[in-house]
């Protein structure tokens, strides 16, 4: 595992300096599913040198990514490796710093190393056993539990005909919670809530494995709880994901409001 760590590292820093170097500079965007679902040249070329740095020592391996032809699943044998060369491209393209490479290895569909750097926020979370953020402190989710004091993060984005369930999402955070974030980048929201910056992190719409495995191990070897809607072990091909600071009290409440969120008539 730690040559895969290692490796995980240096992929997201490889394909975080090549996203660096077009951030703010002028670039072409094309749009994909929606007006808010964008891609860049810069997307393209720093997955490309982040699958290039994987293969170099694990040639064999499978990668699973946003953009190309990538793979799109992860695969429940074997070894492989999800990548979003940038998570929150609409912040990128806004020139918001809110955005991160983010690379995951993979063993039978669970995540044993990630590292999400964030270039332009000069941050780097990474690890396999232990994480960390910039070599330094180790990762630990807060100790919160009182309602009160908690901040959660509401991530991914509702179509325009599920806001109505995003206004009831967002309603049953501030009704619940102490304060509400949001941040346009899951890996970053995952990576905060791994540091105790932020305590929960939610949401009942499906989501896709390049936007959530490395996170998802952040959290849990900080010292945090990630389950699906139902409450249920989160894996790579869950529907929703409810991510806590461990607290069964706070992790019972984040799963109310997702049911809130899928009670809304569609």
């Amino acid at each position: 595992m730690s040559e895969r760590a290692a490796v995980a590292r240096a992929a997201a820093r490889v394909g975080a300096e090549v996203a660096a170097d077009a951030f703010r500079t002028e670039f072409d965007v094309e749009t994909k599913a929606g007006p808010t679902d964008v891609v860049t040249r810069a997307d393209r070329e720093a997955q490309a040198a982040v699958v290039e740095r994987i293969h170099e020592s694990f040639p064999d391996d499978t990668v699973v990514g946003e953009e190309a032809d990538l793979p799109r699943a992860v695969p429940d044998e074997g070894p492989a490796w999800v990548v979003d060369p940038i998570d929150g491209t609409n912040n990128f393209v806004g020139g918001l710093r809110q955005w991160t490479t983010s690379v995951a290895a993979a063993q039978d569909g669970e995540p044993v190393a990630a590292a999400n750097v964030a270039p332009a926020l000069g941050d780097e979370y990474a690890g396999a056993e232990t994480v960390t953020l910039n070599d330094a402190s180790t990762l630990e989710v807060s100790t919160k539990s009182d309602p009160a004091a908690l901040t959660v993060v509401p991530t991914f984005w509702w179509d325009y005909d599920e806001r109505e369930a995003y206004a009831t999402v967002c309603r049953e955070i501030v009704e619940r919670f102490g304060d509400l974030r949001r941040f346009g980048s899951a890996q970053l929201a995952l990576s905060f809530l791994a540091s105790g910056a932020v305590d929960g992190v939610l949401t009942e719409l499906p989501t896709n494995p390049w936007d959530t495995v490395a996170g998802v191990h952040l959290v849990r070897q900080a010292g945090g709880t990630v389950t699906d809607v139902e409450g249920e072990r989160w894996r790579h091909d869950s529907v929703g994901i409810v991510a806590s600071n461990g607290d069964p009290a706070v992790h019972e409440e984040l799963l109310k409001v997702v049911q809130a969120g899928r009670d809304v008539d569609r």
